[in-house]
């Protein structure tokens, strides 16, 4: 074989190895990303069941104060030592967001908690602009609204690399490799009567967080003093922020359940209630069989 033909056969390697990383790619994903709308966070199969969700008999005072990372984990990293979190520290913010879009705001009236001492700051100022140039003897506004259940909780735990693999060939100089991770974040939600400081809600969630590296590659002679060197790939890492979202998601519509089932709240519609508390069972009330890659996991 000439040198022609030895080109031409590991070019047509290439071209196919990249092909085959082409299709495992989002149209658009290689875009520059200076080009790039920006838009609103796509919704989840979960948030779309809280969204359409049916409204309750009563809506439901809540106020929620904090929403930590409570996993003290850093980004994981290789080669080197990273002060990123491995989670957002912002989950409060993602809570609220959640909690105000159940039912289209129907189920819960969400009272600011987080920024309160801005309220009350802003509140001052007003009343203080009153009675100084208005003469007012005392104070326009209305009371503050309080709520009757604080949402406590946060994200709780992060497990880096609880599962890692891969799989690859060459021939001939010409191979593809596959490579994955898995990572998995926890969070908590337990919601407390401030009448009696009982809790009377607590749930768990998780959610995995995959990341995977595809990549194709040639390295080849093509004659005795010429070397052709090729090389392809791509990786997609699913985004943390939107993991700990989909977990929350799902402890508050684990909290809504339990509520329900607890009589703490109920829906307008008896019907409409049977059919998410039995929706609600059907898919999340199987245990889950533990493999035994996780127990080994455990027990080290």
């Amino acid at each position: 074989m000439n040198d022609t033909k030895r080109y031409r056969l590991c070019k047509w390697a290439l071209v196919a190895a990249t092909t085959l990383l082409s299709a495992c790619t989002e149209v658009g994903s290689l875009k520059d990303p200076d080009v790039i709308q920006p838009g609103l966070t796509p919704a989840t199969a979960v948030g779309l069941t809280l969204e359409r969700m049916a409204p309750p008999h009563r809506r439901v005072d809540v106020a929620v104060y904090a929403y930590d990372d409570k996993t003290g984990q850093q980004k994981p990293t290789e080669g080197f030592s990273s002060f990123s979190k491995a989670v957002g520290q912002g989950s409060e913010a993602i809570l609220i967001d959640v909690l105000k879009d159940v039912s289209g705001s129907r189920w819960f009236n969400v009272v600011e908690r987080v920024g309160l001492q801005n309220l009350l700051t802003e509140r001052n100022l007003i009343d203080q602009t009153d009675r100084t140039y208005r003469n007012s003897p005392r104070s326009n506004l209305p009371p503050l609204r309080y709520a009757g259940i604080i949402l406590e909780g946060g994200v709780v735990n992060y497990d880096s690399n609880t599962l890692t693999g891969g799989i690859g060939a060459r021939l001939l100089g010409v191979g593809e490799s596959l490579e994955y991770r898995r990572d998995e974040v926890t969070v908590a939600l337990r919601a407390v009567s401030v009448s009696t400081g009982e809790v009377l809600t607590s749930s768990t969630a998780e959610k995995v967080v995959y990341s995977t590296l595809l990549r194709g590659e040639v390295f080849k002679y093509v004659s005795s003093n010429k070397l052709l060197e090729l090389e392809a790939g791509y990786s997609k890492n699913e985004p943390v922020g939107l993991a700990v979202r989909q977990a929350i998601e799902l402890a508050v519509l684990s909290m809504i359940v339990e509520g329900v089932g607890k009589d703490l709240w109920d829906f307008a519609n008896e019907a409409e209630e049977r059919r998410v508390l039995a929706n609600y069972r059907k898919r999340y009330s199987t245990p889950r069989l533990i493999t035994a890659s996780e127990e080994l996991a455990s027990r080290s």
